[in-house]
């Protein structure tokens, strides 16, 4: 997605709001599942793809059953909001229950007996890892509307660090104590194009060291203290508009927030799908060859603008007037002599598609693999983001790369991607398929022309609905972008959005597949949180106590919308399907 999330994006000219695109109550009961193993293969070289058509080696595989529980997930327990006012405080909540839906099916009697596991992992989107000194962040946008920037962004480290160490900590399925297989991301997964961003989300999921400080290595150089009301200045006594709506003083929280991040990285293997964000600055502009490429390395940076001239523009980002960006290029000029030093960092350099995959397939990321983690040499020589891979021996796997690589943050897909889409589910119609994908299908309408193929059409939403309606073997589309909880029943699939894990509610989703043996099928969701404590100390500038404000610091920021969390229905559910 871009930049921030909330509202209907045609009725809010706040960043915030153009950014978001747009049964019965139970709980699983002890259902003793066994689920379906790999098919045959060799053992991967840790080195190496496995073969095609294989999924990779897991600890999971030596990971026994356990009994279904909601211990460590929302069904237990869920942040929750203290008393009122400006700022409010979090703590332990009641967690949420589970919604049986049946839409597309009836839930038949006794089938917890008799169901076996088909699939069992986890879906991360939108983490949205940011150098928030980079020298073209955007945050200017804020004099237009309060919810343009995210008083918690640099924090984005150690949030992502504990949701990995949720999972770990997890390692079974909470619906049916089954395995943990995998995890895969839906995009997004920094937030400018910048090679030290996939630097860190790499070694994040890997496991390994990283400093959130980029250019000076001993001064921050970012909007948090450039004596600016407009942004929340925790180590100053300034009166800022954030300190004004109660936004605590923090002592030390810049150097803090600066301080080498550990990982220790997944315990189970993870496939990673490409996001707006991954390619686009901002999520809106190519930045490769162009002046963006240019500032981003550079030593100058702006950091406000009236508001006038940002609500031109950020309405002009919402309709995809400028999707190469020159109104930015513009603004620079404009501006030039308020733009102030900073120190420049090549590492800040923005990637091709071909970089980001030849990074993913760096050895010093393997992590618990597969190396490449979805990405290989033959997508390398194609220049291909999308492939398919084993969930299991029953279910096929497809990540796809809705990016539209002329610009704009909403997505599509191409001719050749789609044809080849068309082609694996007719190839595959004896196996169950989950679609991944960055974009849902109310935010893919992004008609602009891939500039490596301008004769190549693109296919939008309702054509995706469409395709998977006519392949029965589709289990559901599972996606990301608009930073909100949102499941839909597609006639014949399930479409699964998931709220991202940079705007409050932070949050990822268990995702475990069941073959009912009753005709049905069932696909049980339930949301997750980091294992940072819900309480906040704001004396605990450890990585875990920044984890925990990095969630508070969400819940309080300016402009945020309550409804991303979803309703009842989008969040812990089991998903009923005829099959």
């Amino acid at each position: 997605m871009h930049r921030r999330s909330s509202r209907s994006a045609a009725s809010h000219l706040d960043r915030r709001g153009f950014l978001a695109a747009a049964g019965a109550v139970g709980t699983a009961g002890g259902l003793g599942l066994a689920l379906g193993g790999p098919a045959a293969a060799d053992t991967p070289d840790p080195g190496r793809r496995p073969a095609a058509g294989t999924p990779a080696a897991s600890p999971a595989d030596t990971v026994a059953d356990a009994a279904p529980t909601g211990a460590g997930t929302t069904l237990a327990s869920v942040a929750t909001p203290r008393g009122s006012g400006g700022y409010r405080r979090l703590g332990d909540g009641p967690g949420w229950p589970r919604q049986v839906r049946t839409e597309l099916a009836a839930a038949h009697p006794a089938r917890e007996a008799r169901r076996t596991t088909l699939a069992s992992f986890v879906q991360f989107t939108d983490l949205h890892l940011t150098d928030v000194q980079h020298p073209l962040r955007y945050e200017f946008f804020r004099s237009g509307g309060q919810g343009a920037w995210r008083p918690h962004e640099a924090l984005t480290l150690p949030g992502v660090v504990s949701l990995i160490e949720r999972v770990n900590k997890l390692r079974h399925g909470p619906a049916t104590g089954s395995p943990l297989r995998f995890v895969i991301t839906t995009g997004d997964n920094g937030d400018e194009n910048a090679k030290i961003e996939a630097e860190w989300f790499l070694t994040a999921m890997s496991g390994g060291r990283m400093s959130p400080n980029t250019g000076d290595p001993k001064h921050y150089e970012g909007v948090q203290n450039s004596g600016l009301k407009l942004y929340w200045h925790p180590d100053s006594s300034l009166r800022d508009q954030d300190k004004a709506v109660g936004y605590p003083r923090i002592h030390g929280y810049l150097d803090a927030a600066m301080r080498r991040v550990n990982s220790p990285g997944l315990n189970i293997p993870w496939y990673s799908t490409f996001g707006n964000h991954d390619l686009l600055s901002g999520g809106c502009y190519p930045a490769v060859n162009s002046f963006i490429a240019e500032v981003a390395v550079g030593g100058k940076k702006l950091y406000n603008i009236p508001a006038d001239e940002a609500k031109w523009l950020m309405d002009g980002e919402l309709h995809g007037v400028d999707p190469r960006g020159k109104r930015i290029e513009d603004l620079l000029r404009r501006h030039k002599k308020q733009l102030r030093r900073v120190t420049p960092d090549p590492h800040r350099v923005p990637l091709t598609q071909h970089q980001y995959m030849a990074m993913h397939l760096d050895r010093k990321y393997t992590g618990k693999g597969p190396a490449g983690h979805g990405y290989t040499q033959a997508n390398l020589d194609s220049g291909n983001l999308y492939y398919t891979f084993r969930v299991s021996d029953r279910v096929l796997g497809v990540s796809l790369d809705s990016t539209s690589p002329g610009g704009h943050y909403q997505g599509s897909l191409g001719s050749a991607q789609f044809a080849w889409l068309e082609q694996v589910l007719k190839d595959h119609r004896d196996d169950y398929v989950l679609v991944f994908s960055h974009h849902p299908s109310w935010s893919m309408d992004n008609t602009t022309p891939d500039p490596s193929h301008p004769q190549d059409e693109r296919h939008g939403g309702d054509e995706m609905i469409a395709l998977l309606q006519s392949h029965k073997n589709v289990l559901a589309w599972i996606n990301g972008h608009s930073h909100r909880n949102r499941i839909r029943p597609r006639g014949t699939f399930w479409e699964i959005s998931t709220a991202s894990h940079v705007d409050y509610p932070q949050l990822a989703r268990v995702i475990e597949v069941t073959d009912n043996h009753d005709g049905t099928v069932s696909l049980f969701t339930t949301l997750i949180e980091s294992a940072a404590p819900h309480r906040t100390d704001f004396h605990d500038l450890s990585q875990t106590g920044l984890a925990s404000l990095y969630r508070e610091l969400a819940f309080n920021a300016p402009g945020s919308d309550p409804t991303l969390v979803g309703d009842a229905a989008d969040r812990n559910t089991e998903l009923l399907l005829k099959r």
